[in-house]
Order: C-alpha cells, then sequence, then structure tokens
C-alpha cells in the first residue's frame, strides 16, 4: 500500500510541475484538435476528457468467445458489460465512475491533460494523466483461505500517455502503466501466484479513413513477469469507429473479455494467434 501511495503522490506531483512548465508554451498556439474520437480508443483511455460542464456515457459490451454458429460466434455466450459516466470539471480535468458485470467491478476514474499539441508544432505530442481505483464486490470467499479484510477488494491502475496526431488521417499514442492489487490469486502450494504490482505498456493506432469512419488498433505488453507456468498473453484488438457530433459507435474484435484496465493487463490468458477472440462494442454519449 506505501508504494501505492508514494506513485499516486509523485504522479500528482508530476502533473502541476507539467502544467505549470507549459502553460506559457501554448500561450498563442492553438491547440490541436480531435486527436482521438473519444476518451477511449478500444478499451485504453486517450487524451480526450469531456468539455467543462459535459458528461458522457459510455456502454461497453465484450460477447462471448467465438466458437460456431450454434452460439451465433459468441453472441449467445456469457457476455461482460460496463456502464460509466465522466464528466468534465473543467476542460483539462475529468472524473467518472462505472459499473462491471464480471467481478462486480465498481470504480472511479480520472484524467487530467497536462499538455496539447499545437497546430504550430511548438507543442509535438499530447500528454495525459489517467488513474483508477476498482472494488471487487463479490462474496469474501472468492479471495481465498487466508484472512480478509476489506482492502483486499481494491485495486489502482495509473498511466500517463502521449499521443500525437501525425496529419489528418493518422493518430497514435503510447502509454506507460502501473496497475497494483492488494490481493492476488495463488497457487496450489500458497505461493503467490502473481505480482502485486504490475508495469505494463500500450500503443494504439487511428487512422480516419474517410468521412466520420476510422480504423481503431490497440495493443497491451504486461512486463512483469508472474510466478506462474503460461505467462498472460499480450491484449490486442481491432476494429472500426464512426463518429458523430453526440455519438461514438466503435465495433472490434479482441481477445480479452474483462473492461477494467488493471485487469485486462495483468489476467489476460487468451492467445489472439488461437483463435481465442470475441466480438464487443463501445457506445460513447456525450451531453
Amino acid at each position: 500500500m506505501k508504494r501505492v501511495f508514494i506513485v499516486l503522490i509523485l504522479s500528482a506531483f508530476l502533473v502541476r510541475a507539467f502544467s505549470q512548465d507549459t502553460t506559457q508554451v501554448q500561450v498563442g498556439s492553438k491547440p490541436v484538435r480531435n486527436t482521438f474520437g473519444t476518451g477511449i480508443l478500444i478499451d485504453n483511455p486517450t487524451i480526450g476528457t469531456p468539455y467543462k460542464g459535459g458528461l458522457e456515457m459510455e456502454i461497453r459490451h465484450r460477447f462471448s468467445f467465438i466458437e460456431n454458429i450454434h452460439d451465433i460466434y459468441g453472441i449467445y455466450g456469457a457476455a461482460n458489460t460496463r456502464i460509466g459516466l465522466s464528466y468534465g470539471i473543467t476542460d483539462k480535468l475529468m472524473v467518472g465512475v462505472g459499473t462491471t458485470k464480471d467481478y462486480q467491478m465498481q470504480d472511479i476514474q480520472w484524467k487530467y491533460v497536462i499538455l496539447q499539441q499545437t497546430e504550430d508544432n511548438k507543442m509535438p505530442v499530447s500528454l495525459s494523466y489517467f488513474g483508477n481505483i476498482a472494488a471487487d464486490l463479490r462474496s469474501k470467499d472468492n479471495f481465498g483461505p487466508g484472512e480478509f479484510r476489506s482492502i483486499h477488494r481494491l485495486s489502482y491502475f495509473t498511466e500517463f500517455i502521449v499521443a500525437r496526431k501525425i496529419n489528418n488521417m493518422f493518430s497514435v499514442q503510447v502509454a506507460p502503466s502501473l496497475a497494483y492489487f492488494n490481493s492476488v490469486p495463488t497457487n496450489a502450494d500458497s505461493t503467490i501466484a502473481y505480482k502485486n504490482l504490475n508495469l505494463g505498456l500500450s500503443a494504439g493506432l487511428r487512422a480516419n479513413l474517410f468521412g466520420s469512419h476510422s480504423l481503431i488498433l490497440e495493443y497491451d505488453q504486461l512486463l512483469t513477469k508472474q510466478n506462474i507456468t503460461i505467462q498472460p498473453k499480450p491484449n490486442l484488438a481491432i476494429g472500426w469507429e464512426i463518429g458523430t457530433g453526440t455519438h461514438t459507435f466503435q465495433v472490434f474484435v479482441t481477445n480479452y473479455n474483462q473492461i477494467v484496465y488493471q485487469r485486462n493487463l495483468v489476467f489476460n490468458t487468451n492467445d489472439f494467434a488461437k483463435g481465442k477472440y470475441m466480438f464487443g462494442f463501445n457506445i460513447t454519449i456525450r451531453f
């Protein structure tokens, strides 16, 4: 826990330092708009936030794994869904809440825009800080045979997102991340199977092909090795995005079925190369 609080405190200081140092750089420079179509690419957050006073509702749905025609290629199988709300406190600061079906996950999240890419390239990239705290509200029997405490339900995720709109067609981002779990699964001999503290790296691409239609691509790699024989698999997703003034629709195929970021990063065991993938969609509604 001490390490988590240290990371959060350092992140807050970094955010403040970056924002103070770059205020003068952007005076007189117009920020680049619409780097990405919405605040989420597929599963990962983008640099975008709602405008001040703006409210966004997210509906994220993952069907079951694609098997055969009998379950309509996953549509009739078990599904996972998250419903969330995000609010723009300022044009740069967002807070949000959400609830996810699997593991009865409840989360709060926040995002702050530290840097904004400018049209004159005085600032060549955009930089945002994102974090969340999630609570697993299942029965305490799901947390192993040891002594249970309520704090074992909590997990944390934090990352810095660096993005650049290359031109009117292509936008890219990379994001180093840190995930921490107060409680992790153990092996049969009671040894720790997964690490509490985990490092990851993600990358994303949006290609605006025509009009409001875009190709979207996302990849996540867990960098921390776990104490298990078969290591977690990278997350891969590819999809199609359609944007309007008030809605963004995304449909995609992916190999992960969890929606809370830290769970996808650390616990995904589905190998895309071996045919373990599913359909999903996201809907973002702006008010």
